[in-house]
């Protein structure tokens, strides 16, 4: 298992040929106390930087980023019942959907936790 990140703020877990996606603890912080989240249906083709979901806090709306191509295996239900866990476990039970890999290739543009944590440093 290795975990990703792009410089929108979401992480992924890469798992054999599937991916898992969600917002990283940074972008949780950053939106405050959410209380809506969209995920997309199963099924759905993304492209790299597509509009994935939306995610809206008290603060804001954002959408989330598709961080790699492929085909959406399923949508995070318990986020759109309980918006409130991508606060209280952004990289666990706060996940927004899970993927197919169309092209393993473009993991190699997102980027580890150290890296991830030294641009987090820059904002």
């Amino acid at each position: 298992m290795s975990l990703y990140f792009t410089k929108e703020h979401e992480w992924v877990r890469i798992e054999g040929d599937q991916a898992t996606v969600g917002i990283t603890d940074h972008a949780q912080n950053a939106l405050g106390d959410i209380v809506f989240a969209e995920v997309p249906e199963p099924g759905r083709r993304l492209k790299k930087g597509d509009e994935a979901a939306v995610v809206e806090s008290v603060k804001a709306a954002s959408d989330v980023y598709a961080p790699l191509t492929g085909e959406v295996i399923q949508g995070n239900g318990a986020i759109a019942d309980e918006p409130g866990l991508i606060n209280s476990d952004p990289q666990g039970n706060g996940w927004f959907f899970t993927m197919t890999l169309s092209d393993p290739g473009e993991l190699d543009g997102l980027m580890d936790e150290a890296a991830y944590q030294a641009y987090c440093d820059t904002l």
